[in-house]
């Protein structure tokens, strides 16, 4: 009696620790941690199969090997915040807390502790008294960052203007420029011709 009392009580145990999570896709195990889809949210799993980041839409895709999901990069992911129609750019860490706000009108997944972005900037340009509004410009200068978000290089020092509205940006700004090697960077100029610059001098 003594026997089947223990074997009736290890049992719903055992059913517990054994219950089986499915998934509508698996990611490679990158970093120490594996993205994996439900119901088209994504978290990540750690090396033993545990949930370590819960389900969420905030998630970047990134294309690996033909896939589409989210990846660890310098224990940094990429997530987005859609903002009156427009989407920026962020990054959160293994635990998933917010480590960047999402502030960049476009941002690439970091590679050797550098990441390329679209960092926005404001100019106000004079005063409408009637509207009692500022006058103001935007422009977004693509620039490196380091894993905290600080700004290494700006690439284009000039900026590229933008309308920072949602009937005009219907889409995601382009990265024209490209990490080449730890320290350089090709950006595309105005002529449509590459220039290679040193990001850490």
């Amino acid at each position: 009696m003594k026997k089947l009392l223990i074997i009736l009580l290890i049992i719903p145990a055992f059913v517990c620790a054994q219950e089986v999570q499915e998934y509508d896709f698996v990611a490679p195990l990158n970093e120490g941690v594996a993205a994996v889809e439900k119901n088209n949210s994504w978290g990540f799993i750690n090396g033993e199969g545990i949930l370590v980041i819960p389900f969420r839409n905030d998630l970047v895709l990134s294309v690996v090997n033909g896939s589409q999901y989210p990846i660890f990069k310098n224990n940094r992911c990429l997530i987005f915040e859609i903002r009156n129609g427009v989407k920026y750019f962020g990054y959160i860490d293994k635990t998933g807390n917010i480590i960047i706000t999402p502030e960049f009108l476009n941002a690439s997944n970091f590679n050797n502790n550098t990441a390329l972005a679209l960092k926005l900037g404001k100019d106000t340009v004079g005063r409408n008294d009637i509207l009692n509004k500022n006058i103001v410009y935007y422009r977004y200068f693509e620039v490196t960052i380091d894993p905290d978000g600080n700004v290494k290089n700006y690439l284009n020092p000039k900026g590229t203007s933008i309308v920072l509205d949602r009937k005009f940006l219907k889409s995601t700004p382009k990265i024209t420029s490209k990490i080449i090697s730890n320290n350089l960077v090709a950006t595309m100029n105005q002529n449509k011709k590459w220039v290679v610059t040193s990001i850490n001098p």
